[in-house]
């Protein structure tokens, strides 16, 4: 299952909520402040930055064989 980000509404916490695919977009309770006043949150995935400027190139093949350096 998924983790999401939801924000309350009423007092701005942040906070993560364990769900089915099919429950992402039910409104969650604040853990902080018990609102129902939620909404879920787009995150950010980690993921590199591939700008091109750094010299560093990608390989398309899963042998690469290469080192993390």
């Amino acid at each position: 299952m998924p983790v999401y980000e939801f924000q309350c509404d009423d007092c701005g916490q942040v906070f993560e909520a364990l769900l089915r695919f099919s429950q992402a977009d039910e409104k969650q309770s604040c853990p902080g402040c018990g609102g129902q006043n939620t909404h879920r949150l787009l995150s950010r995935i980690a993921a590199p930055s591939f700008s091109g400027g750094s010299g560093a190139s990608v390989s398309g093949s899963c042998g690469g064989g290469g080192g993390f350096t």
